[in-house]
């Protein structure tokens, strides 16, 4: 699902504002050019809903009808999607939240009033909201399974956190001697070894096949390993410890074993999907965009060229412009909190990504390091110049090019949020103002 640059407007038979919940939604409906509301409830069941859009199709034949629901994806928009004679308008948490507490000061709150307020803000304000359209079947797939896949790795990530806190009290040692905890290889290891004085009991020569039938192949690291296993010594002997450590540990290694397969699944079927797409091969085109980073590009910019007007829009939208407040004479930059999370994540982690594989951009991050900014507004200010890049490339529908950028003219970039603000002190706003002037007058001889 995505929000799309609104056409000129339908005429709307009417227009409804749905207060969603889990079992039961409360609606409140206006005619068109009328003031009279009605009220009612729709149960969260398939043949409910059919039954209820089907009654506004007969109803007001011919004629859309503008629905406004808090939601932006969920069981309750995606089974309304379906009817073609719904326009779909997604309102914000924060504004209806926002709107509700202006309204009413107290802080009471009920479904039916919830649903009354949604009404209210597309009846009157209808222009700062924007209808919901569907982009292609692909595009959809492919959000869904990249927003999936991350869910899965965040939840392995936990896991193998879980794991990491025990071992530090019963068998240390595998921390430094693998890299990564949700291997194949270091879940083999533990089901097989839980222990160090188990480990110390087998042959060297078992040892050494394991690590190879597990892909180890520098001798070298393997060696390694194998004298630290002779040289390791136990943390703690209190067998109450190590033996709920272990049970604990063993118990969810199987759950990092199905992730990690759960992970392979959807990573398959990613591929298959975003591969297919005649886009792809535009962000496959961007140095450090590998498998998962690519379908993550090409599920934020989506197939639709007028679904943004302007790279800046989409800056905005990611949450990668910085946010510019103003009050008399002060002024102020603050980073961006409210947007789509995984979106700005998107360009975050792809900018962070480019720096190994693009030379203008790690010569860029290494310039703002040495001027002392923080890492993670570095990479900020490096997805909002590469959202430019992506941007031309995408409405161009042609594939990046190192030596057609360095050949461009140079791409702005915002102000950092750390740096200090010269509008919150009024002589900082003096000499700024001087220095503006005296860069307009020509210059002495």
């Amino acid at each position: 699902m995505s929000e799309l640059i609104p056409a000129a407007e339908p005429d709307f038979a009417a227009f409804i504002g749905i207060d969603w919940a889990d079992r039961e939604h409360a609606w409140a409906l206006e005619l068109s050019g009328g003031s009279r509301r009605e009220k009612g409830t729709l149960e969260q069941r398939p043949e409910a809903i059919e039954e209820w859009a089907q009654q506004l199709a007969a109803r007001f034949p011919g004629r859309p009808v503008a629905v406004a629901l808090e939601q932006s994806r969920g069981a309750l928009l995606y089974a309304l999607c379906k009817y073609p004679h719904l326009v779909l308008y997604p309102v914000h948490p924060y504004t209806s939240h926002s709107y509700r507490k202006a309204i009413f000061p107290s802080g009471s709150k009920d479904d039916p009033r919830d649903a009354g307020a949604l009404l209210d803000l597309l009846l009157w304000h209808r222009s700062q909201l924007r209808p919901l359209r569907q982009q292609e079947a692909a595009i959809r797939k492919v959000q869904i399974l990249v927003e999936k896949r991350r869910d899965l790795v965040d939840l392995r990530t936990a896991q193998t956190n879980r794991i990491a806190a025990e071992l530090k009290l019963c068998f240390p040692q595998v921390l430094d001697w693998f890299d990564q905890l949700n291997s194949p290889m270091v879940v083999d290891f533990l089901l097989r070894w839980p222990t160090l004085e188990q480990l110390r009991k087998e042959p060297r020569d078992m040892l050494r096949t394991f690590f190879v039938q597990h892909g180890s192949r520098s001798s070298a690291r393997i060696d390694a390993r194998l004298e630290q296993i002779d040289t390791a010594q136990p943390l703690l002997n209190d067998s109450a410890i190590l033996d709920s450590c272990c049970v604990l540990i063993q118990s969810l290694l199987p759950v990092v074993a199905a992730l990690n397969q759960a992970i392979r699944r959807l990573e398959d079927a990613l591929e298959q999907t975003a591969s297919a797409h005649p886009d792809f091969s535009i962000f496959r085109s961007f140095p450090g965009a590998g498998p998962a980073l690519a379908p993550r590009l090409l599920a934020a910019f989506g197939s639709d060229r007028d679904r943004y007007r302007s790279a800046a829009e989409l800056q905005a939208f990611s949450g990668t412009a910085p946010v510019i407040e103003s009050s008399g004479s002060s002024r102020w930059i603050h980073f961006r909190r409210s947007c789509p999370k995984f979106l700005r994540q998107t360009f975050h982690e792809f900018a962070a990504q480019s720096i190994p594989h693009c030379q203008w951009a790690a010569e860029f991050y290494q310039r703002h390091k040495a001027k002392g900014k923080r890492h993670h507004a570095i990479i900020r200010s490096l997805a909002f110049k590469w959202i430019r890049i992506l941007f031309r490339c995408w409405q161009s529908k042609s594939n990046y090019q190192d030596s057609l950028y360095h050949a461009a003219p140079a791409l702005p970039t915002p102000l950092s949020s750390n740096a200090p603000s010269a509008g919150r002190n009024p002589v900082n706003n003096s000499l700024q103002k001087l220095a503006d002037l005296l860069k307009t007058l020509p210059a002495i001889s």
